[in-house]
């Protein structure tokens, strides 16, 4: 008679191993929640609309709303399923619910349904009716492929490292610079090619080589023009006045005429005042602070916005030099801009790209 076949045991201690291994990021597809997604279809002389299930029903309508001057879609039910601003090229639609977080270093949880892409030209009133739009939204819309959220989550502590056909690591842990010869801050101005180690030619022909000791390495606006520019495509300046796009600094950005400033500077210099409306923010939004007094008035942090997380704070994701790296963590300050809290004080406006 023939032995029975044994189960095999993974033990504890593997479990435990692996379940360590996947815990910087949580990213949750839920199939209940995009099968409760309410179903699209087109309206006259619009694109079609579709969910995750590809299934369509109910009519959707297009409305303009003021400050900043913005066109939603509403579904049949009124529920907001895209925004596009006016001279803007993210766009915000909504799909299956994730969620993201950072166990390690915040009990802080974002479950969402905002997924954040960018679009190959800024908005403007109507559209909605041109080709370009209609093309890149039937691809878009319910769309898993990887977003802005998704992308700038691949370089918290514990992402694994991907490389490209050329064997270039383009995303993985990252750490926010080297430290100083004191041995305690660390360097800034760690761009995103120094993080690939490669050299980087920019539109306006200028080209950057990376610095050796800086490999890996994403200071706070680096790590935002590695997930807008590198990675999603955003056009990048070699610096502040070099070139055309999205400059080089947290400053640079903050008073760059790209985008749209949905919350402006405002107060007297240096430290000007805290916005008293955030309502109008928008998952996906840069966001910039005023932190330190030897800078002037500069701005000197940029994060991105995520929205709301389960306790309803208002959290972003950002390279920190507390945290050495990219984060929603509380070392140094609870990532929100929302409260009392370190950020939430130093919180100064914010921009949509």
């Amino acid at each position: 008679m023939p032995l029975k076949k044994k189960r095999p045991v993974l033990h504890a201690v593997t479990v435990l191993a692996l379940l360590g291994a996947s815990g910087y990021l949580t990213v949750e597809l839920r199939k209940d929640e995009q099968d409760k997604t309410p179903a699209t279809q087109a309206v006259v002389d619009e694109p079609n609309l579709e969910n995750g299930t590809g299934q369509q029903s109910g009519k959707q309508t297009w409305e303009r709303l003021k400050n900043p001057a913005r066109t939603i879609l509403r579904g049949g039910n009124g529920q907001i399923l895209a925004t596009f601003t006016d001279h803007a090229r993210t766009a915000t639609l909504r799909g299956p619910s994730r969620t993201f977080s950072e166990p390690a270093s915040t009990k802080s949880k974002v479950i969402t349904e905002d997924w954040v892409r960018l679009m190959p030209e800024p908005w403007a009133e109507g559209a909605e009716k041109e080709q370009w739009f209609k093309d890149w939204f039937k691809e878009n819309y319910g769309s898993k492929k990887e977003d802005l959220f998704a992308i700038a989550f691949q370089y918290v502590t514990g992402a694994p490292v991907k490389k490209d056909a050329q064997g270039i690591p383009y995303e993985g842990d990252a750490v926010f610079g080297p430290f100083k010869p004191d041995g305690v801050d660390r360097l800034e101005q760690n761009d995103f090619y120094d993080y690939l180690g490669i050299s980087y030619t920019f539109r306006d022909g200028t080209t950057l080589a990376a610095r050796k000791e800086r490999y890996r390495a994403l200071d706070c606006s680096g790590f935002i023009r590695m997930v807008m520019g590198y990675r999603a495509r955003y056009p990048l300046m070699a610096s502040n006045t070099l070139g055309d796009g999205l400059p080089r600094t947290a400053n640079g950005m903050a008073r760059s005429k790209v985008g749209v400033d949905v919350i402006k500077i405002q107060g007297p210099g240096p430290w000007y005042t805290r916005p008293t409306n955030i309502d109008v923010l928008q998952p996906g939004d840069l966001l910039f602070f005023k932190m330190d007094h030897r800078t002037g008035d500069h701005m000197d942090h940029v994060a991105l916005y995520l929205g709301l997380d389960t306790d309803g704070h208002r959290v972003f994701v950002s390279s920190r030099k507390e945290q050495n790296g990219p984060t929603i963590g509380d070392n140094g300050g609870v990532s929100r801009i929302d409260g009392n809290g370190f950020y939430a004080g130093l919180f100064r406006s914010a921009k949509r790209l």
